[in-house]
């Protein structure tokens, strides 16, 4: 695990350059439906991320990742109902850095943001089920695989497949270090 500290920011217009180092790489966007994107897709991803924080009712709530000054990744919280309370959460982390715990403090800090602050009941995410990876990191999260969804993304490849898995209110344990994130 890193020893280093990550801290969750939200995202800001300055920070596409920072997000375009990943997005436009094959290998972080593999398993996506999404990328590898041209510097325009990246500027348009992230001025919607940057605009979503003025909606209301808020629903996306995206955040760079720091270790430092250095953008490392991100994490998004998307509420997909405000009447039973779920969200889902996603986050990618920079292929220099994967296998440092990075993804594991992005979703520690989504969780806290989710049932410690917005007070939700059921956080799910997915990922595909050869992102051997990512099924490791919501594993450390503490959540529950609940099962493999057919044929959910057409991506690059063909048809996707989906690993879903969920944390409860009642599940989650926070961990002493992790906070919510910075808004």
């Amino acid at each position: 695990m890193n020893q280093r500290s990550v801290t969750l920011e939200k995202i800001t217009l300055e920070d596409w350059p920072a997000v375009h180092s990943w997005a436009c790489l094959a290998e972080a966007c593999r398993y996506q439906t999404w990328g590898p994107n041209t510097e325009d897709e990246t500027r348009d991803f992230v001025e919607g991320a940057v605009r979503a924080w003025s909606d209301s009712p808020r629903r996306r709530f995206s955040y760079v990742a720091r270790l430092g000054r250095d953008v490392v990744g991100m994490g998004e919280l998307r509420v997909r109902s405000d009447i039973q309370r779920q969200a889902e959460v996603s986050y990618v982390v920079h292929p220099r850095v994967w296998g440092q715990g990075i993804g594991t403090e992005i979703g520690q800090q989504l969780l806290a943001c989710g049932f410690g602050e917005l007070g939700l009941h059921r956080i799910y995410a997915t990922c595909d089920p050869r992102n051997l990876g990512s099924a490791r990191v919501l594993a450390k999260l503490g959540m529950t695989y609940e099962g493999r969804l057919r044929h959910t993304q057409l991506i690059r490849d063909g048809w996707r497949d989906s690993l879903i898995f969920s944390l409860l209110e009642e599940e989650w344990r926070p961990a002493a270090q992790s906070t919510a994130p910075d808004e």
